[in-house]
């Protein structure tokens, strides 16, 4: 159950009807637009946009209430042309609902607005001062008589390029040798099982470099191993290694076993665990490493085994 009390307020009021105020196709916003633009004292002119920043209405919710207004006409508005020739927009608002004829008689007897500001006279353009010398027509043909290339730039000397150093000629064809080794190399160590497939064909043709050069399969799988990181630390880009590590072919005839291990540089030498190990020289189908106990070449499982084709 609700209850109401009323009070009349004493002064600073205005009558509504009770259309108005519960009018049903009307939303809060525009009934308040409404009432506030009547509760203005005679004379104001304040627009509909200003009552709208005033009450706090939003700009989506003023262009809706404006326009349901408008339908149901208690607001109209018209432009006219005044004083000066400036436009001004006339917004009629009314508390009952007016059609279009009868807004048109109000606004017709409504002064229009001339703007604040008065307009200036036009001001006569001063005399010029003529250019010196004798006037020329303008060509029409829209091409410069002489090229510009040879008088209005100066481009600066290339320099001569030297012809490019021969490369190292590259087999035509990729010895299967050179393939071989390519795809062991993932079982040489655990740090190359992850080599790209397309980077295949560029390290064989690096392999076969190697061999063209007179180096053997061993020799080069040393080499390799020599490149590996011996700290534990992983190879992100074994790919990328190999291509460093073959890269520069040295010549196959420099001895490497007359200069002491300890003398060779950091970059040649063996890393600490695999400077114990020795390739097995028996028949595998991929290098073996063991680790010897003496002199001897062959690992234990060729030490053990028989020859191939020989019946225990």
């Amino acid at each position: 159950m609700i209850y109401r009390h009323h009070i009349a307020p004493p002064r600073a009021f205005t009558q509504f009807s009770h259309d108005l105020i519960r009018h049903p196709r009307l939303s809060s916003d525009a009934v308040r637009l409404l009432t506030w633009q009547l509760s203005l004292p005679e004379g104001a002119r304040e627009s509909l946009s200003r009552t709208a920043e005033r009450a706090r209405i939003g700009a989506c919710a003023f262009t809706r209430a404006k326009r349901q207004l408008k339908e149901e006409g208690f607001v109209h508005e018209r432009r006219v042309q005044g004083a000066g020739g400036h436009w001004v927009t006339q917004q009629l608002v009314s508390n009952v609902p007016l059609s279009g004829d009868e807004a048109a008689k109000v606004l017709a007897r409504m002064p229009v607005g001339t703007s604040s500001t008065s307009v200036s006279p036009q001001v006569a353009p001063s005399p010029r001062i003529p250019a010196a010398g004798a006037p020329t027509p303008r060509p029409t043909d829209g091409h410069p008589r002489k090229d510009p290339g040879k008088d209005t730039s100066h481009r600066p000397t290339e320099p001569e390029r030297k012809p490019d150093p021969d490369p190292a000629p590259e087999p035509a064809e990729i010895p299967e040798a050179a393939r071989a080794l390519v795809t062991a190399l993932p079982h040489l160590s655990p740090d190359l099982r992850r080599i790209p497939q397309g980077m295949h064909d560029e390290l064989a043709r690096l392999i076969s470099r190697w061999l063209t050069a007179g180096h053997t399969p061993t020799a080069i799988r040393t080499h390799i191993l020599r490149g590996l990181p011996d700290d534990g630390s992983p190879v992100h880009r074994p790919g990328g290694l190999l291509r460093y590590l073959l890269r520069d072919v040295p010549p196959a005839s420099t001895p490497t076993g007359s200069v002491p291990t300890s003398e060779q540089p950091a970059s040649t030498r063996p890393s600490s665990r695999l400077a114990a190990l020795r390739e097995c020289e028996g028949d595998h189908v991929q290098a073996t490493l063991f680790r010897p106990t003496g002199d001897e070449t062959l690992c234990r499982r060729c030490l053990t085994s028989p020859p191939t084709g020989q019946r225990v």
